[in-house]
């Protein structure tokens, strides 16, 4: 699938979302038509696709934002504001697409988190079973702790609500403060080296899509699945270790 720039009307060259246009009859790009410049009906692809682009996850930020903006200026609304009642309607829908379609891919996690969902593969804390429990108890989601950093953890929750009694009768503990804020900085560098950890994936992952191979994509997939756990697991403690720390 090829994207080129013919006088800055953005053309998807290779997509199977194709048709004819219901105007002029025409062949189209995905979203308008290269020839008479009609809004399209929205088509159910995924944001990949919605782009012109294949199914991989090391993209490059820049092409993408050029394309989002060039997408932007043909499918905003505005554009449509003297068509027909249907046009103007095709035109939000898309508009409202290609701006979730952008929020997604632009980012690393998200572009991650939808890759997975693509394959039908949901992230602990965001289960139905998950949810549907924390729903019956009333209670929060909870994340299973990765093994490794159980000792780390209970240690780290030890710290933390002492430090909390020691806030709440006025306490100060120096040595404790100083303690909490060290795991503070080692849970950070954690999450640092998940990244650069999902960037070697995320070339495992697209190589696996070249080939086709499913067994490779399976592996990846369950590897993105458990870094992105441990992520999200490390985040919720950074976030509480935060939030102790800057009351």
């Amino acid at each position: 699938m090829t994207i080129t720039h013919d006088n800055s009307l953005l053309t998807v060259l290779g997509d199977p979302a194709r048709d004819a246009c219901w105007s002029c009859g025409d062949q189209l790009a995905s979203h308008f038509c290269t020839h008479c410049g009609k809004v399209q009906p929205p088509k159910p692809v995924d944001y990949f696709t919605f782009f012109g682009l294949p199914q991989r996850l090391q993209i490059d930020p820049a092409k993408l934002e050029r394309a989002f903006y060039e997408l932007s200026r043909k499918l905003h609304p505005d554009v449509y504001a003297q068509a027909t009642p249907q046009e103007r309607e095709w035109s939000l829908e898309q508009s409202s697409r290609l701006n979730d379609a952008y929020r997604t891919l632009k980012d690393p996690i998200k572009r991650t988190e939808y890759a997975l969902g693509l394959a039908g593969i949901e992230l602990e804390e965001q289960s139905k079973s998950a949810t549907e429990a924390a729903r019956a108890s009333g209670g929060m989601k909870k994340q299973i702790v990765p093994p490794d950093l159980l000792e780390e953890v209970f240690e780290l929750n030890m710290q933390l609500e002492e430090l909390r009694m020691n806030k709440k009768m006025g306490e100060d503990d120096p040595a404790l403060l100083e303690e909490v804020k060290q795991k503070q900085s080692d849970l950070e560098s954690k999450q640092d080296a998940l990244s650069v950890e999902l960037q070697q994936i995320w070339k495992d992952w697209d190589q696996a899509q070249e080939a086709t191979s499913e067994a490779a994509i399976g592996c990846a997939n369950a590897k993105m699945l458990d870094l992105l756990n441990r992520r999200n697991y490390i985040r919720n403690l950074l976030r509480d270790v935060n939030e102790l720390l800057e009351a």
